[in-house]
Order: structure tokens, then sequence, then C-alpha cells
């Protein structure tokens, strides 16, 4: 009669067990459903400061190609006015 009751406990634990596996899995689902949004939120961020870097850097080629051709102006007007 014991092993029996014993068996049954145990299987009564494995039960519980299993069902509190079950609902930490559904929760780290919900979690991980919840962040997702946040997830992609994170990359558009990412995203916009890379292109904001890339217009930077348009920006600042664009002049030093004003500063070289300023800088080429002022010595052709240099040589063709001495």
């Amino acid at each position: 009669m014991l092993p029996l009751l014993l068996k049954l406990l145990l299987m009564l634990l494995l039960l519980l067990r299993l069902k509190l596996l079950l609902q930490l899995q559904q929760l780290l689902i919900l979690l991980l459903l919840l962040l997702l949004p946040l997830l992609l939120l994170l990359l558009l961020l990412l995203l916009l400061l890379f292109l904001l870097q890339l217009l930077l850097l348009q920006l600042l080629l664009l002049l030093l190609l004003l500063v070289v051709l300023q800088l080429l102006l002022h010595c052709y007007c240099y040589y063709y006015y001495s």
C-alpha cells in the first residue's frame, strides 16, 4: 500500500512540476512578445543614428570640397593677378 501511495505522490509532484514549467514557458513567451516592439523600436533608432552619421559624413565631405575649391580659386587668383 505504501509504495502505491508513494508512486502516486511522486506522480503528483511530477505533474505539479510540469505545470510550473509550462506556466514559466508561457510567461517567457509573453515577456518576449512584450519586448518585441521595444526591440523593433531600438532597431529603428539605431538605423536612424546610422543615417544621421551618413548625413554628417556627407556634409563634412561637402565642406572639405568647398574648402579645397576655395583654396584652388585663391591660388588661381593669386597667380593670375601677380
